[in-house]
């Protein structure tokens, strides 16, 4: 099998212009931003596929921002009592919690964070996280009936999210023996994590970066943090070395390299821009030369995948071309590491590349799968909170209010597909309600399971 970093003859192709973010090229000797390396046996075929955009999305309708079109929007930096997605939240909760209540026993069998019970937790406590009653729903649902395996030891689709949360719930209701046991329970599952030689992925879903989640989770909701420094350094020790190892196999450009199921992807949930995205949210533990010599020449090297519209593959190999504009493929996972590398590193040409890759979203981020967080509306629309928080610029809190109106604006016509799980946080209408939530206070707003 050739792959994209085999040892063959690359050339450069320059598929747009490259003056607004030449500064980024004086970081590293890489190609310059905007230029694909390609193996020229295979004249990069999900490039050439990407000039003809597939329609995974609806029209944006919605004016952009300016004042005119945010007068019934926004009051200075606030939102307007009267616009809907404001005056809605009561209503929409009082109908989707008695959904839960219908339907949640149908949910028992599937504690995980991403399709089950401990991601219905998370809406509840996220509604209010002192209340007794939700408090006791957060811990009833977020019990784990077994020790999880080396794949099943991630925050959104193993048992460490529900461990997680129950350990933060039990904090709050008190219970200081239980919260020991789960952290302890918790730190048990570190052996695979911490080798960087073992059969374990590394990527948000399934991987070392679930299991990091887990970890800075309960650090960051626990005071004072009850998972030592040490911990959490071993394991990103760990997913460092075993990208670093991986790209020195391959030859490849970037220091870090990653694959999931046999593929190198690109976006936040299986793939680089996840894994980088988490690992750039605690510079503290990292040292000056994973920032700098693996970290930072990896960012600069995604940059340079772009597509001529702006969005990015799911994967180096990927044959889907200009396709995907959702939370776990495309430009949503790319805005979240470029506004945290400009964050962390200062510089405008990451925040340059934030905001272009939000210009994608707001154009192609309508989509026809629907509202939900993992690859629908509602996870679209955190992106311009992000941004939001990063510039203080309410450009982009308006967009983020419009993706919530589409969502508030529910119809059959724009979901084309039937959630498997349609209660769930990251597929059903759980989703869509967090958001709504979180949004009534923008600069807080996080997204769940992926933003610390």
């Amino acid at each position: 099998m050739t792959h994209l970093f085999s040892s063959v003859r690359l050339q450069v192709i320059r598929p747009f212009p490259l003056t607004p973010l030449a500064p980024l090229v004086l970081h590293l000797s890489l190609a310059p931003v905007g230029a694909l390396l390609v193996n020229k046996s295979n004249r990069c075929s999900h490039i050439m596929s990407s000039l003809k955009i597939k329609r995974k999305h609806f029209e944006n309708p919605f004016p952009d921002y300016c004042d005119q079109a945010a007068l019934d929007v926004l009051d200075g930096n606030e939102i307007m009592p009267s616009y809907k997605v404001r005056k809605c939240v009561d209503a929409k909760w009082q109908s989707i919690t008695a959904k839960i209540d219908k339907y949640i026993e149908k949910y028992k069998k599937d504690a995980s964070v991403y399709t089950g019970t401990a991601g219905l937790a998370m809406l509840y406590l996220q509604k209010d996280a002192k209340n007794p009653e939700y408090l006791k729903f957060a811990k009833d649902y977020t019990q784990t009936s077994s020790i999880p395996s080396k794949r099943r030891f991630t925050f959104l689709c193993g048992d460490t999210g529900a461990m997680a949360i129950r350990a933060v719930v039990c904090n709050e209701m008190g219970d200081k023996s239980e919260v020991k046991s789960i952290i302890k329970n918790l730190i048990g599952l570190k052996t695979d994590a911490v080798n960087y030689k073992a059969d374990v992925a590394n990527e948000y879903l399934y991987g070392r970066a679930g299991y990091l989640f887990s970890l800075l989770y309960v650090n960051k909701n626990i005071s004072p943090p009850p998972i030592e420094e040490s911990v959490i350094k071993g394991v990103i020790d760990a997913m460092l070395k075993a990208g670093n190892k991986l790209s020195l196999e391959l030859g490849s450009k970037p220091p870090l390299m990653y694959h999931w199921h046999d593929s190198y992807y690109l976006g936040a949930a299986h793939g680089l821009t996840g894994i980088l995205y988490l690992l750039l949210q605690v510079p503290q533990y990292l040292d000056e030369t994973q920032l700098n010599e693996l970290i930072r020449p990896t960012v600069n090297y995604l940059a340079t995948l772009r597509f001529p519209s702006g969005n990015y593959p799911s994967s180096l190999e990927s044959q889907s071309g200009d396709k995907y504009v959702q939370w776990c493929h495309g430009a949503p996972g790319f805005l979240y590491l470029f506004s945290q590398a400009y964050k962390v590193f200062k510089d405008p040409s990451y925040l340059e590349l934030a905001l272009q890759a939000g210009d994608v979203v707001w154009q192609r981020g309508l989509l026809r799968k629907g509202y939900s967080i993992c690859h629908g509306v509602s996870g679209n629309a955190y992106c311009f909170l992000e941004l939001y928080q990063t510039t203080n610029e309410l450009k982009h809190l308006y967009r983020a209010l419009k993706f919530a109106e589409w969502c508030v604006d529910y119809t059959k016509e724009h979901e084309e597909y039937v959630p498997d799980r349609p209660l769930s946080l990251y597929e059903g209408i759980a989703g869509p309600m967090y958001l709504l939530i979180d949004i009534q206070k923008p600069m807080e707003a996080k997204f769940p399971g992926f933003t610390l």
